[in-house]
C-alpha cells in the first residue's frame, strides 16, 4: 500500500533542546516536499504546532483530529482547515490510525509514548499492517530504545517485533525506510504463542 498520509505523534511542549523544534520542522517541511499528508493531534502549541506549521508553510495538508474538549481550551491549530472535533481521546486515536498509512513518533511525553505504543501493539497482533517509526531527534529516544533491547534480551518482546519500528536520526531516512516497508506475517507469530 503506497503511503499517503503519515500519522505523527508529538508533544504539545518544544522541549527543553532546540533541535527537537528543527527536526520536527524538517519532517513538515519534507512531507510537504513529498506530498505526504500530516494526521495529527489537532494541538497549535509545541511541537505539534510547529509540524503543522511547516507543513502549511510548505503547500501541504493536515489533518488535525482533536477531542471537543482540548478544541475548547483554544489548544487547537487555527490554521487548520480539515480540523476533525471528536468526543474522546480513543475515539481521536481511532480516527488518526485509521486516516493514516504510517506512524511516527517525534519528541513527546507519555502521551505521545502511549499513543506509539498502541500503534506498534496493533502492528504486532496483526489488527493492521502499516509501518512505525520513531524519529530519533539529538538521540531523544536513546534511553527508550535500551529499554525495547532490554525487553528483547530478557524474553518479553520478540526481535521480528523489536524490527518493526523503524528508527532514524533524519526525517527523510526514517521516511525512505517507511515507504519501503514490507509487513511481516504476523499470523505465524500468534499461532507460535498460542501453542
Amino acid at each position: 500500500m503506497p503511503m499517503r498520509r503519515l500519522c505523527v505523534f508529538c508533544g504539545s511542549s518544544a522541549g527543553a533542546e532546540s533541535a527537537y523544534a528543527a527536526s520536527t520542522a524538517q519532517l513538515g517541511t519534507t512531507l510537504a516536499e513529498r506530498g505526504l499528508d500530516l494526521v495529527y493531534g489537532g494541538g497549535g502549541i509545541g511541537l505539534m504546532g510547529v509540524i503543522a506549521d511547516a507543513v502549511i508553510a510548505g503547500g501541504g495538508n493536515v489533518i488535525g483530529v482533536i477531542p471537543h474538549a482540548l478544541e475548547q481550551r483554544e489548544l487547537a491549530h487555527r490554521g487548520v482547515a480539515d480540523m476533525r472535533v471528536v468526543t474522546t481521546m480513543h475515539e481521536r486515536k481511532a480516527l488518526m490510525a485509521e486516516l493514516a498509512d504510517a506512524f511516527v513518533a517525534l519528541p513527546g511525553g507519555i502521551g505521545t509514548l502511549e499513543e506509539f505504543f498502541e500503534v506498534w501493539t496493533w502492528a504486532q497482533l496483526g489488527v493492521h499492517r502499516k509501518p512505525c517509526g520513531l524519529l530519533n531527534a539529538a538521540g531523544y529516544f536513546d534511553p527508550l530504545l535500551e529499554l525495547i533491547d532490554h525487553m528483547v534480551d530478557t524474553g518479553f518482546l520478540r526481535p521480528q517485533h523489536r524490527a518493526m519500528v523503524f528508527v532514524e536520526p533524519t526525517p527523510e531516512a526514517l521516511l525512505d525506510r517507511l515507504a519501503d516497508y514490507t509487513p511481516p506475517d504476523t499470523n505465524r507469530w500468534l499461532d507460535e504463542a498460542a501453542t
